[in-house]
């Protein structure tokens, strides 16, 4: 019973098919499995480490106070107006009498 190298080329074709077969049927139960339980756990992307990493933020420049009142609240002079500012100001102050003299 001697095969000829072309009948074990077709067995070969004929076995990595039924072997791809195979691993496709047990990929499928290997992810039902795996989603099953993640469900039961309540497991999220995170909790498996597939989020991608946050980008790492610049460091943000220390910015030095503009303006200080008596009670040494400060503010730099961007965004709006704190509530000490404003206060000053309908008090009769002005941003110049607020300035941090250097």
């Amino acid at each position: 019973m001697t095969k000829t190298y072309s009948e074990v080329l077709k067995q070969i074709e004929s076995l990595k098919a039924e072997a791809e077969t195979m691993r496709r049927r047990e990929v499928d139960a290997v992810i039902a499995a795996i989603r099953e339980q993640i469900t039961q756990y309540g497991l999220t992307a995170a909790d498996l480490g597939l989020v991608a990493a946050k980008p790492r933020s610049r460091k943000r420049k220390i910015v030095v106070a503009k303006y200080r009142d008596d009670a040494g609240n400060t503010w730099v002079g961007r965004g709006k107006r704190p509530q000490w500012v404003r206060d000053a100001l309908a008090a009769g102050k002005t941003l110049q009498d607020l300035e941090v003299q250097a």
